[in-house]
């Protein structure tokens, strides 16, 4: 496996940013729109599973990396709530819901399966590297 060395590599980085940009695209979309504060719930939560996985990967720790995706993992279910409170409001048809909860949920599978991954690695990371 190649190594990394920026988190714009990342799959679980890039599909993050996707979520993100598609969450901020269509709420500014119908009686969405409308509803500010669930806006800035939506946008603050998809925004953050891109930060949080950036900002781990920056502080160059195995350990830390780990920290923060399950932070990213936890914005991610909250992702996934905010949808369930916007198809409740009906703001996101059932497709349109299936669509984006289905992609978060994606997401969740993935960054799971990465922080198995590095949990059974030994890789240290750049910060610990000679130490």
């Amino acid at each position: 496996m190649p190594t990394i060395t920026r988190f714009e590599d990342l799959e679980i980085w890039q599909k993050a940013r996707t979520l993100s940009y598609e969450i901020f695209k269509y709420s500014r979309e119908g009686g969405f729109k409308r509803d500010y504060k669930l806006i800035d719930q939506i946008n603050a939560a998809s925004g953050s599973i891109m930060d949080n996985i950036s900002e781990g990967f920056e502080r160059s720790s195995r350990l830390e990396f780990i920290n923060f995706l399950t932070y990213a993992k936890g914005s991610t279910g909250e992702v996934k709530s905010q949808l369930i409170r916007a198809l409740d409001r009906k703001y996101l048809d059932q497709e349109k819901f299936s669509y984006f909860y289905g992609y978060a949920d994606e997401l969740t599978k993935q960054i799971t399966s990465f922080i198995s991954y590095l949990n059974k690695s030994n890789i240290k990371g750049q910060k610990f590297k000679n130490r």
